[in-house]
């Protein structure tokens, strides 16, 4: 079967439209007394995926601004949509084999202030950033932002999930109810920080498409 320079064309673009998805741990399968997100502090480019992957305890994403952690950017910023996970029961998933994700997409490269809204996690450093930009602003890091945490009055969530998509979120927050969400879990975590390009099945299809053309 001989193929046209315009099937090939496609094929091949499809391939390279790799996708990066950036896996940040929350909590700790190990250690349930971990109140952390690692890693803490990453870099993302417009259109990567970060997909959080609960792995102990009951904790949240929720979306703040550097001025005001511990408090959702939606009580701050007039129609803002801020990133809410819901609160994540991982006990309840763990006996059916899985563990609960929050996936988002990345928007631009504009920094990204994260915390959890469980109790006073959040005063307790258990807080994140995406594309800290401390090039821009010295004083605006994840060092600051934490300190700042800690000192904060009350540790609030949004009234509903936000942002993404969840899987396997269940209401018990201490602050508010949340509505269960959901979509898939996965059932074998991957490391922390690692770094998964989503190449193949975008090639494939496009593979696909091609060939039907012909």
């Amino acid at each position: 079967m001989q193929y046209s320079a315009g099937v090939i064309a496609t094929a091949l673009l499809g391939l390279a439209s790799a996708q990066k998805v950036h896996v940040v741990s929350v909590s700790s399968q190990t250690d349930k007394t971990l109140l952390a997100f690692t890693p803490n502090n990453i870099k993302a480019d417009a259109g990567d995926m970060i997909q959080f992957q609960f792995l102990n305890g009951n904790h949240s994403v929720v979306q703040s601004n550097f001025d005001n952690p511990c408090t959702p950017i939606q009580a701050l910023v007039a129609n803002a949509t801020g990133m809410f996970s819901g609160y994540m029961d991982v006990a309840a998933s763990v006996s059916a084999g899985n563990f609960p994700t929050y996936t988002v997409e990345v928007k631009d490269e504009k920094p990204l202030w994260l915390y959890c809204s469980q109790g006073k996690h959040c005063q307790a450093g258990m807080v994140m950033v995406v594309n800290e930009n401390t090039a821009a602003n010295a004083t605006r890091s994840l060092d600051n932002y934490k300190a700042a945490a800690a000192n904060a009055a009350a540790n609030l969530d949004p009234s509903k999930i936000e942002g993404g998509d969840a899987s396997d979120g269940t209401t018990g927050g201490t602050t508010s109810a949340i509505p269960t969400a959901s979509a898939t879990s996965t059932s074998i975590p991957i490391a922390p920080g690692n770094i998964v390009t989503v190449s193949a099945w975008t090639g494939l299809l496009s593979i696909a498409a091609a060939l039907a053309l012909l």
